[in-house]
């Protein structure tokens, strides 16, 4: 049975560059960086090239790069590092999104039981927040604003840069979950108005176990592991110098070619949606999501009548690897916190099904799918 894997939005196989890039590195023998032999200065060059040129490609200064082991790290970094910095300025105020990654709801939450008061605000029936509302939450005791760039279930793109100049006015910091986002949107750091940033290397054909954190210079912000003096004393632990070093060779990809893999991952999706149309009738599925303002790698699209489970359950027999939402919930019951701030009905929230498209896929793909599942229809009609 030949397999179609539709979960890019999970994790995305690793570049033929970013592979060779980690094989070259591995193979070169046992390097720390932080070691003063040759083969510890060896890793280190390596670890600064890289550096060097994820920040070209983001427009930022190498300086302001932090690396850590995942997304998550990196968010959580950025929440607890800035907060904590914050409060020693007397700010004690957390401003997030009810759509938010758990990586960044969780953080909060744990942060509003050190006392910091957490507003999280409500999104529209898209999953897109008002800026109405946030120039309303964001106050003069507001340490940090936390919205991610495009979520991670449905594709919706927040306004980042219009919230940023509003958390800018407060002198509050802006953090980005930029996860999904990175290699899909321009992120320029010089221009955005964003002073901490996460990215996660497997979302981008890199390796797992790998992210970054950007602060920008002069942030306020502490630490969250504390140990030797690695990332200028950032962020303590060994660095993984082949997962670093295959990181970069996917973001060189991944950036350069932003624009084809756009428009490929479109190409996909919208043919996705034209032969659902044709083979089980456009009153039979609803997309959920904003229409326009959205990532064009993500399809969440919920089957009234069909469960979430027996749906992803039938599609997987068949070969296919979609997902019910997020993949940190997979196994889990739950309804989608997404799309429960969506307000979305019942039968929607528990009938969707994530699909997301990259490396490999394509449209005769994309139409397979639909005819499959037309057939799984069929047994539910």
């Amino acid at each position: 049975m030949n397999s179609i894997y539709f979960d890019h939005a999970a994790t995305t196989p690793m570049h033929p560059a970013a592979i060779e890039a980690y094989v070259e590195a591995a193979s070169a023998g046992p390097s720390n960086p932080s070691s003063l032999h040759a083969a510890g200065r060896a890793a280190r060059e390596r670890i600064s090239a890289a550096r060097d040129a994820i920040a070209e490609l983001l427009g930022c200064s190498p300086a302001e790069i932090v690396f850590t082991g995942s997304g998550t790290e990196s968010d959580n970094s950025a929440l607890f590092g800035a907060a904590r910095a914050q409060r020693e300025r007397g700010r004690t105020g957390i401003v997030t999104t009810a759509v938010e990654h758990h990586a960044v709801l969780n953080a909060c939450r744990r942060l509003e039981a050190e006392g910091f008061a957490l507003t999280v605000l409500p999104v529209d029936k898209y999953g897109r927040v008002s800026l109405e509302d946030a120039e309303t939450a964001i106050g003069d005791d507001t340490a940090v604003v936390s919205v991610m760039a495009g979520n991670n279930e449905t594709g919706t793109l927040q306004p980042i840069a219009e919230i940023g100049e509003l958390a800018r006015r407060r002198k509050a910091l802006m953090h980005v979950d930029a996860v999904q986002a990175f290699g899909y949107l321009p992120l320029n750091l010089r221009e955005l108005p964003i002073d901490l940033l996460s990215v996660s290397a497997h979302k981008i054909n890199g390796p797992q176990g790998v992210g970054l954190l950007y602060v920008r210079r002069g942030t306020p912000w502490l630490p969250l592991l504390h140990g030797g003096s690695q990332e200028r004393s950032r962020r303590a632990g060994t660095e993984n110098v082949a997962g670093i070093a295959a990181f970069a060779a996917a973001a060189d990809v991944a950036l350069k070619e932003r624009a084809s893999r756009w428009e490929r991952a479109e190409s996909v999706r919208a043919e996705a949606l034209r032969q659902l149309s044709a083979q089980i009738g456009s009153g039979s599925f609803v997309v959920n999501g904003h229409p326009d303002d959205r990532l064009p790698h993500v399809l969440n699209v919920s089957f009234p009548g069909i469960s979430s489970e027996s749906m992803l359950m039938n599609l997987d027999l068949a070969g296919i690897a979609a997902s019910g939402g997020s993949a940190c919930n997979s196994g889990s019951l739950k309804p989608s916190h997404v799309l429960e701030a969506m307000n979305l009905p019942s039968d929607r929230i528990g009938s969707a099904v994530r699909f997301s498209f990259g490396l490999g896929n394509t449209i005769d793909q994309a139409e397979k799918m639909a005819k499959i599942i037309a057939t799984i229809s069929a047994r539910y009609a």
